[in-house]
């Protein structure tokens, strides 16, 4: 068996999950189970990033100790996906013992490129990062966090030699030795890459972290600057200073699931700490982009920020899947809208799939259609290669639109047919025995789509496949009762 491991970002959990995080879980969720019915051996990890200032900044304004704070933030991230029917095999903590251990063995590890100096610059608490002015925006403001003034800071830090690995870099994501999905993504690292690399703090004071964070060997006035220590939960989660042959049997990353906003982290930072530490590389990073919520970015004083828990408790966990790999574009930003999640539901779901479910089983049971063993997986699917091809991209929409091709192609079929037709007629007519021929086929494709269904939206798959694989097929409730 091959190994796949694959990461999702490692969020903050300075408040609860929104839909973004949905759907990025539900992404890393769709490529684990695609590559486990390949045959592959496949580790998916998640995690929470605890150790950032703005996490500290939340729990004061909650006048909430930090550590309960994180601990009831990173446990609703965690009731997510299980609500998803997100399998993370591996859910590591920032704050954990286990990761400080791991994170302060990579810090010795680059100790050769770490230097201590006084420094000034401009600091936005939303992306833990320092600021050059020409990165900002007219106002002066961070594109990611517009309307938040940046934080004039001076202090005396550690800094990490970025520049020193600009050309290896360079040359990695140039290569595809570090593959970038899609492709524009990778122009846009390159594009960073050649406007060249300074070295970048990787500490802050006590003070300024109030005194929460990984602390630096050697120096107790200090504390890891987050990014530092959050890249490596990637490692830390696999046993990395801990447990040597669990971290040699998944090391390294196969796949990063990220989102836009942090690409820089993942395709030059990590890199050059790697390399720093002389450890081996991820292999490749999947992309995706933000959304807006009816049109406008989510924001809290909008009160537009989308609780996927309370679309999970109307529509079902396997409709609100459907809804963000079907109708966002896995690589380009994408609307949030509950009247369209709503008409997907009834169009595709209740009208589409559901309703040929219903179709089906009911003629087989009028007929008393009796059918052999299905083979299940052995099944010959002509589709196959299309729709693979999409999933090796991480063109989650394309796939589904294969499937639900299949569905409109079989629904025509039945429309044809009209075996509704055929029962009418008196029994011994020639046309009658025609109708277990059709009922056959229509069966036959109704368990390939519960095949190519089965990462996308899991208990739908188990459902039909249980109520088609017995030698009777009867009619049972609607799998998606129309809204």
């Amino acid at each position: 068996m091959n190994k796949f491991y694959i990461t999702t970002a490692i969020p903050y959990v300075n408040a609860k999950p929104h839909i973004g995080h949905a759907l990025e879980f539900v992404q890393a969720d769709v490529i684990k189970r695609y590559r486990k019915i390949k045959g592959d051996e496949v580790l998916l990890l998640s995690g929470a990033d605890e150790n950032a200032i703005k996490n500290v900044q939340a729990a004061e304004k909650a006048n909430i100790e930090v550590q309960k704070f994180i601990d009831v933030h990173s446990q609703e991230f965690k009731t997510l996906a299980e609500k998803l029917n997100v399998d993370f095999d591996v859910f590591q903590r920032g704050s954990s013992a286990q990761h400080y251990k791991a994170s302060q063995k990579l810090w010795e590890l680059c100790k050769h490129d770490i230097y201590k100096k006084t420094y000034k610059g401009l600091y936005c608490t939303g992306c833990e990062l320092f600021y050059e002015k020409s990165e900002l925006d007219e106002n002066g403001e961070c594109f990611e966090h517009p309307g938040k003034k940046l934080e004039e800071v001076s202090e005396e830090n550690y800094f990490f030699k970025l520049s020193k690995y600009e050309e290896q870099i360079l040359k990695l994501v140039e290569s595809n030795e570090l593959r970038i999905f899609p492709e524009f993504r990778k122009h846009e690292v390159l594009g960073f890459l050649k406007e060249g690399l300074k070295d970048i703090s990787i500490s802050r004071t006590n003070k300024r972290a109030k005194n929460w964070g990984v602390p630096v060997p050697g120096d107790e006035s200090q504390k890891m600057y987050v990014w530092f220590d959050a890249l490596n939960i990637y490692q830390s989660g696999v046993g990395f200073a801990l447990n040597e042959k669990e971290y040699r049997r998944w090391w390294p990353a196969d796949l990063h699931v990220i989102g836009k906003g942090i690409i820089r982290f993942h395709a030059v930072y990590w890199p050059a700490f790697l390399l720093s530490a002389g450890l081996k590389l991820p292999k490749s990073l999947f992309v995706h982009g933000y959304f807006t919520v009816n049109g406008q970015k989510m924001s809290k004083s909008l009160g537009n920020v989308a609780d996927p828990l309370e679309f999970i408790e109307k529509y079902g966990a396997d409709a609100l899947r459907y809804y963000l790999l079907r109708e966002i574009s896995p690589f380009s930003d994408g609307d949030f809208s509950e009247d369209r999640l709503s008409q997907v539901y009834n169009s595709d779901l209740a009208n589409g799939l559901g309703n040929l479910i219903s179709r089906v089983a009911k003629l087989c049971e009028t007929a008393n259609f009796r059918q052999t063993p299905s083979r299940d997986d052995e099944h010959v699917i002509p589709e196959k290669e299309i729709y693979e091809k999409a999933l090796d991209g991480y063109r989650f929409n394309e796939a589904l639109l294969v499937i639900f091709e299949k569905i409109t192609k079989l629904d025509r079929y039945i429309n044809e047919e009209k075996p509704w037709e055929l029962l009418k007629l008196p029994a011994g007519n020639r046309k009658v025995e025609n109708i277990d021929a059709i009922l056959a086929h229509a069966v036959n494709q109704i368990q390939e789509i519960a095949i190519l269904l089965k990462p996308f939206m899991p208990e739908t798959a188990v459902s039909i496949k249980k109520q088609f694989e017995k030698p009777q097929i009867v009619l049972r409730k609607p799998l998606f009762p129309r809204i």
